[in-house]
């Protein structure tokens, strides 16, 4: 497969799902193998597969745990898989790091992130000389951690970086070995952590800020040619997030997490918890947070390189940040409903030039 260097684009929450009640009648089930990291990021995806979502929007969804970024993002390169669901600086990665055209087509979460050291460290300060593990050494969650230490005085060189793999593979490394003393972990291993007497020191969100972690992305090349399928898939993944976060469905969605992610009932409830409770719970309608996103980018080492590709990054993110009851509404109305919605945007050309199968057409793209 040719990749060709493009900007990263976010289709809308894509606007997403293209009208949760528009699409009437669903055409043959169609094959879509979808790869994530385990946890509770994956909670939408589990209601949408457990209340039949996938398949009343005409979707087989097989689900596809990966050990690391590395492969999943080569795998989403190669057409292994056709959706890749992690934090969205690894569709960045794909841009800046291997040329691959590369489409985010949902928000989700914050990733949850606390970071946990070794019970004898009390401050960040206090990592000098010593090891952190990370996922993959120049994305997501590591970068996050980087920022945490820079902002706490410690720069790249300070500590030493081993890379060791997803959140499961992070907390084997931090029990099994202290000479590894912090890293980056989500619910429901933060509950798992505590336990095993890692310290916790907060909310990485605490400490940065708003931040864009959690999200959906595609080859764009497929986007285009599989765009019926794209919003169908989105359309399932929304209806998994409303279902989730609907306070009726606590009981069921709490038994659901104990299931797929076999935890006893107390930890699924506190899992529960972190996904639903505001401020930090996951997005109403898979909402991407562009403010998050910048926080995002922030974190990435600034060189005389990649100075130039932040900026780049940030001017060429295209967003179309439309809720799906927005969706539906024509440019004016828009404009008139939610004048604030977007500041000093230009309209810019459509990234598919189709209609959707339910005659629904598709949107412009917005750049801030």
């Amino acid at each position: 497969m040719t990749m060709r260097p493009t900007r990263v684009s976010m289709i809308g929450t894509l606007a997403c799902a293209m009208m949760l009640g528009t699409i009437s009648a669903a055409p043959a089930q169609t094959q879509l193998k979808v790869m994530v990291f385990p946890g509770l990021s994956n909670v939408p995806i589990f209601a949408a597969q457990h209340k039949n979502l996938f398949a009343k929007h005409g979707l087989t969804i097989e689900l596809l745990n990966t050990p690391n970024s590395d492969v999943l993002r080569d795998g989403l390169a190669k057409g292994d898989h056709q959706i890749a669901h992690a934090a969205v600086h690894n569709a960045v990665a794909m841009v800046e790091l291997a040329k691959a055209d590369v489409a985010i087509v949902t928000g989700g979460d914050n990733g949850f992130n606390r970071i946990f050291v070794q019970p004898e460290i009390n401050a960040y300060a206090e990592l000098r000389g010593k090891t952190v593990v990370v996922d993959a050494p120049n994305t997501a969650y590591a970068l996050l951690l980087y920022k945490v230490l820079k902002d706490s005085g410690l720069n790249k060189g300070d500590y030493a970086v081993k890379p060791v793999g997803g959140t499961t593979a992070r907390l084997d490394a931090m029990t099994k070995d202290k000479a590894n003393a912090a890293g980056v972990l989500n619910p429901p291993y933060t509950f798992r952590a505590k336990a095993a007497g890692l310290k916790d020191m907060g909310a990485a969100a605490k400490a940065i800020g708003a931040y864009q972690a959690g999200g959906a992305f595609v080859m764009r090349d497929w986007a285009k040619a599989n765009s019926d399928t794209l919003v169908r898939y989105i359309s399932a993944y929304v209806e998994g997030c409303r279902w989730a976060l609907d306070p009726a469905n606590k009981a069921e969605a709490i038994a659901l997490i104990a299931d797929r992610l076999k935890l006893t009932p107390d930890v699924a409830a506190q899992s529960y918890a972190v996904a639903t409770d505001p401020p930090d719970n996951i997005a109403k309608d898979a909402k991407f947070n562009m403010e998050g996103f910048k926080t995002c980018s922030s974190c990435a080492p600034r060189s005389k390189d990649n100075g130039a590709a932040i900026r780049r990054r940030r001017r060429n993110m295209s967003i179309c940040r439309f809720t799906i009851g927005r969706w539906r509404a024509s440019d004016s109305e828009r404009n008139r409903l939610w004048p604030n919605e977007f500041p000093h945007c230009r309209q810019q050309r459509s990234p598919f030039s189709h209609r959707t199968s339910a005659g629904l057409k598709q949107s412009s793209t917005f750049t801030t």
